[in-house]
């Protein structure tokens, strides 16, 4: 054999190697993987076992908290969901939007803007958007959100949120319906990391979904 390729080889090829030679794994003698001293290559097995260990007790332990927070967010969106249902008018879904979001949800600025209905002039939800406004939330399509830094759709949403615009770091904009927008709820964050590109959009577009359909049934 003339290289460690070859040594490694035999042994794959090998697997009863150690089971005919056991005093081999006392005998041979490796660098420890954390200290550097010689140890035998049975105690270093039982470390790399033990480190393969410690790395999937993390993963599943992320998997458990994963799937808490998911079940979390799942029961607030079945509250919001009870509330819309049983909200008879447009003023008790827009309460219930408003309460929900910010109470439950703990998102500290919340927009809503709808257009195309006459009963809503003269309301803060039937205010007027400028063209570019209407034409960022037109080509969305689905949620997005994100830091607001830099980023030039957010910018042009950002006025929706009135006087709290200048506190807002981060946030998420869901246009409403399905055939045809007909509106947007903007939620948005003084933490510049609450709302980022990796959080994933299922949750928000539950939400977009039910308002949209319980705002429109009461319009």
């Amino acid at each position: 054999m003339n290289s460690d390729d070859d040594v490694a080889q035999y042994l794959k090829s090998n697997p009863r190697f150690f089971d005919e030679h056991p005093e081999l794994l006392e005998t041979i003698a490796v660098p420890h993987p954390h200290d550097g001293r010689a140890i035998p290559l049975a105690e270093r097995q039982l470390l790399t076992l033990r480190d393969k260990a410690r790395v999937l007790e993390a993963k599943l332990g992320e998997l458990i908290q994963f799937g808490e927070d998911n079940d979390a967010i799942s029961e607030k969106v079945h509250r919001l969901a009870v509330a819309l249902a049983g909200a008879k008018y447009f003023a008790n879904v827009a309460h219930a939007l408003y309460f929900h979001l910010r109470e439950d949800f703990s998102v500290p600025h919340v927009a809503l803007r709808l257009w195309g209905y006459a009963m809503l002039e003269g309301t803060q939800e039937g205010g007027e958007l400028s063209e570019a406004q209407r034409s960022v939330i037109d080509t969305m399509g689905t949620p997005v959100y994100g830091p607001v830094a830099g980023e030039a759709q957010y910018a042009q949403l950002m006025p929706l949120f009135g006087e709290a615009a200048e506190h807002v770091r981060s946030m998420a904009a869901i246009p409403l319906g399905s055939t045809r927008t007909f509106g947007v709820l903007l939620l948005g964050s003084e933490d510049a990391q609450r709302f980022y590109p990796e959080m994933g959009s299922l949750f928000l577009r539950r939400i977009g979904e039910l308002s949209a359909a319980a705002l429109s049934a009461r319009l």
